[in-house]
């Protein structure tokens, strides 16, 4: 971390107790500990539910739930949070967090492919949160339309990944090409405006018209 990194995190809000508890849980225990939201990202994504307010918020991708949690922290009173984690081994680990965090009445953790499983909730979504797999993230980008409301916002996690996109030495990994077809598709895409904030690892705000 630079010296601007920790000039930013001494002026921004504190990280809840709960959620740096989770942090360095999650870099103990798992792999690719990295892969967490993190103070920073995870104090934007509150801020951008305190400006949607969103009634119900979509999440594929929960990871070890930190930007789960938090989402959540933001969410007004009557409002709700479904997370979609694909890969069963996360489950001990994350739902015993997500179950026991100040959270917990507002998330739903579901283990499954939420590519195919969120449209059977029969929800619409106010706001989509996108970081599973980069080699999916077209599809889930196009079942997100599919159960969004009209100016509804989908957030898009690593969509720089590292600066690979822009990095031919990359070419042939395929999280990189998911990634740069995901961003090509969405430039492309007249159903809504977009913005890329090169925030860590890249993220895409996304407005569907």
């Amino acid at each position: 971390m630079n010296c601007l990194d920790d000039y930013i995190l001494n002026h921004i809000d504190a990280e809840p107790a709960y959620l740096y508890e989770l942090w360095r849980a999650t870099n103990i225990h798992l792999l690719n500990g990295r892969m967490a939201s993190g103070h920073l990202q995870g104090r934007l994504l509150k801020m951008l539910v305190r400006m949607i307010r969103p009634k119900n918020v979509l999440e594929v991708g929960t990871f070890s739930g930190y930007s789960a949690l938090s989402m959540a922290e933001g969410l007004d009173a009557d409002a709700h949070l479904y997370t979609f984690e694909i890969d069963d081994e996360q489950e001990d680990f994350t739902r015993r967090w997500i179950e026991q965090s100040p959270w917990a009445a507002q998330v739903t953790f579901i283990i499954g492919d939420a590519i195919k499983e969120a449209p059977r909730l029969g929800v619409e979504f106010d706001m989509v949160f996108l970081d599973g797999d980069k080699r999916t993230y077209v599809e889930a980008y196009e079942m997100a339309l599919g159960v969004l409301r009209p100016g509804g916002f989908i957030i898009a996690d690593n969509t720089l990944w590292d600066g690979h996109v822009a990095d031919p030495a990359y070419d042939r990994d395929h999280q990189t090409q998911g990634i740069r077809r995901f961003n090509d598709h969405v430039a492309a895409d007249t159903r809504v405006e977009k913005v890329i904030v090169p925030l860590r690892d890249g993220l895409s705000i996304i407005r569907m018209k």
